[in-house]
């Protein structure tokens, strides 16, 4: 293991004062899609393939469907990796509108 992958500390920029408005409700959830999308998307160009159970060896993933199928849990990492990205774009200065 490289000296850098020993250390590393991460330091995600703290976002726990900034609340989404009631309005973006609808993004965080298309965001949230697209997020497993371009997972997704990645996962098959590296040659993955749907299966049961994730298998490193033979690249089958159970993850591997739509957006709309996948259980409450896991559309809850997609939301909340929109949510963060969301509230980062916002703790920057930047303004979110339509």
């Amino acid at each position: 293991m490289k000296k850098t992958q020993e250390n590393y500390l991460p330091q995600p920029v703290d976002t726990s004062d900034v609340n989404l408005p009631p309005e973006l409700e609808n993004l965080v959830e298309q965001v949230a899609k697209n997020v497993h999308d371009v997972w997704a998307s990645s996962r098959i160009s590296q040659g993955w393939t749907w299966g049961p159970k994730r298998n490193d060896e033979i690249k089958t993933h159970p993850s591997l469907i739509p957006y709309e199928e996948l259980s409450e849990e896991e559309k809850q990492y997609d939301r909340d990796t929109a949510v963060g990205t969301l509230k980062l774009v916002m703790k920057l200065g930047f303004n979110i509108s339509k």
